[in-house]
């Protein structure tokens, strides 16, 4: 290609793309300002447990097996002063009373109500909104729940309860504020607009196709930046001389580019691995044989006797659980809870914190039988893929890294007895590509605080001007084609 070619592609590409996308620019770097401190509206799990009442084990009057042969997962709660399974199989889940082996019928208004009231602070009042069949702003993380009836709730805060239908569960809780700040923040970053939403394929394609169309128009303009841009100050306007030949706008804009293009082109590529375009990086998840290796098999509510599961709630004592999970570890039952672990096969005298570190090891080799493990540590500090800075991980984790072609690393949860991430070598490139990149999230930056905020808001508010720039550049080109088109 010509000298001249290359110019024009890189000017027109550079231009058009920039008219077309430098609102979004604008958008997605004034958002992602918000989103440093304010996410989407959620439902704090320590919250929701704390509402929950403690489990009256002489209540539970039918054992798991009368819910289920097998499972995937469940849980023993109460609802409503009565003792609740929730349980989910491969054809879905469901709700069992576990004082009669009754199903839980789908919750009216009235239900949901009752529901909400122990849920909500007491002294205020609430009062039905709406029953919800169809994801609104604020549930699409939770529409595997739906349909879901909205409470609202008298707190001046404007509180929002959100009760599923089928099990029961408080899931959703949004108040004003969070409402508020999700518009400025997640929703406009993430294009999260509920109509938009609900029509996911639509919605994943309109994100791959700005964020491709994006990145090509930040290298576009990056690469035809330097290339206009002089050292040596050779371009003379006004009898002073220059780096740029721009004037204006146009010169802020140049510079601007040039000091924040990497972090824009950054930015943008990484937003676009976010949506795992062409599946080229597999989960982060283990396994179904992986997890079932751990368990030697998959859950079996039936080999658990009512008798047993009394014994192991009352093995808790004073320290009644509020929420209960029947687990599978090494062909073994156990019931764990944020108090520890109890076992159902035997007379357990209390809770243990933790599975023993053989246990553990032991199950790493179930979980991937005949692999060769290269490498076994227990972590007592996150390292660059198990982390969050919040401290909200579990640890001491067992990670063991094994030689098979994929390089897979499992980290295992003695509290859970249960692996809570895979790694593998292109999840591993993922991580850097797209949390590196996009969240800037490298271990020498990102628990220095406030040096990394400092960091990411001085590079968010070059692209913000970089965009503007651009946007008040557009607004002169497009009146200019006007003029020649207007009488």
């Amino acid at each position: 290609m010509s000298r001249h070619r290359v110019v024009r592609t890189l000017v027109y590409t550079h231009r058009w793309l920039g008219i077309a996308l430098s609102a979004v620019f604008a958008v997605w770097f004034a958002s992602g300002l918000v989103m440093i401190y304010v996410r989407m509206p959620a439902l704090d799990p320590a919250e929701r447990l704390a509402a929950l009442a403690p489990i009256d084990s002489a209540a539970v009057t039918i054992g798991p097996g009368v819910v289920s042969a097998e499972a995937q997962r469940l849980t023993l709660a109460m609802l409503d002063g009565r003792p609740v399974y929730h349980v989910t199989t491969d054809v879905g889940a469901r709700t069992v009373f576990a004082d009669t082996g009754e199903a839980l019928t789908p919750l009216t208004a009235a239900g949901a109500l009752s529901i909400a009231r122990s849920f909500a602070s007491p002294g205020h009042g609430l009062h039905y909104d709406a029953r919800i069949e169809a994801p609104d702003q604020w549930t699409f993380s939770v529409r595997t729940q739906l349909p879901l009836h909205r409470i609202a709730v008298d707190d001046g805060e404007a509180t929002r309860l959100y009760v599923a239908e089928r099990s029961g569960d408080v899931v959703m809780k949004t108040t004003a504020s969070g409402r508020r700040w999700g518009w400025l923040g997640a929703v406009p970053h993430w294009l999260y607009f509920a109509p938009l939403r609900r029509q996911p394929a639509l919605w994943s394609a309109l994100v791959i196709g700005l964020s491709l169309a994006g990145t090509v128009t930040a290298l576009a303009g990056f690469s035809w930046g330097i290339w206009r841009f002089s050292p040596f100050r050779r371009f003379r306007l006004k009898d002073r001389h220059y780096r740029t030949p721009y004037a204006g706008v146009t010169r802020r804009h140049h510079y601007a580019g040039l000091v924040c293009g990497v972090a824009t082109i950054a930015w943008v590529f990484s937003g676009l691995l976010s949506m795992d375009p062409w599946n080229w990086s597999p989960s982060t998840a283990p396994t179904r044989a992986q997890r079932e290796g751990v368990s030697h098999g998959p859950l079996r509510p039936a080999d658990v006797t009512l008798a047993a599961l009394q014994r192991g709630l009352d093995a808790f004592g004073f320290a009644k659980p509020k929420q209960v999970e029947i687990i599978r570890f090494h062909g073994q039952h156990y019931l764990r809870a944020p108090a520890g672990l109890v076992a159902l096969d035997t007379r357990a005298q209390g809770p243990d914190a933790a599975f023993n570190a053989d246990r553990m090891l032991g199950a790493a080799h179930d979980a991937m039988p005949g692999v060769p493990i290269e490498g076994v540590y227990w972590m007592s500090e996150y390292d660059a893929y198990y982390y969050r800075r919040d401290g909200q991980l579990d640890l001491p984790v067992l990670r063991v890294r094994y030689r098979d072609p994929q390089r897979t690393w499992l980290y295992l949860d003695p509290r859970l007895g249960a692996i809570v991430r895979k790694e593998e070598r292109l999840s591993r490139v993922n991580r850097w590509l797209y949390h590196g990149l996009h969240s800037l999230d490298f271990p020498f930056l990102y628990y220095r605080r406030p040096l990394w905020d400092l960091v990411v808001i001085g590079l968010s508010l070059g692209g913000l001007f970089v965009s503007a720039t651009a946007m008040w550049q557009a607004y002169l080109r497009l009146r200019r084609y006007a003029g020649r088109f207007s009488p």
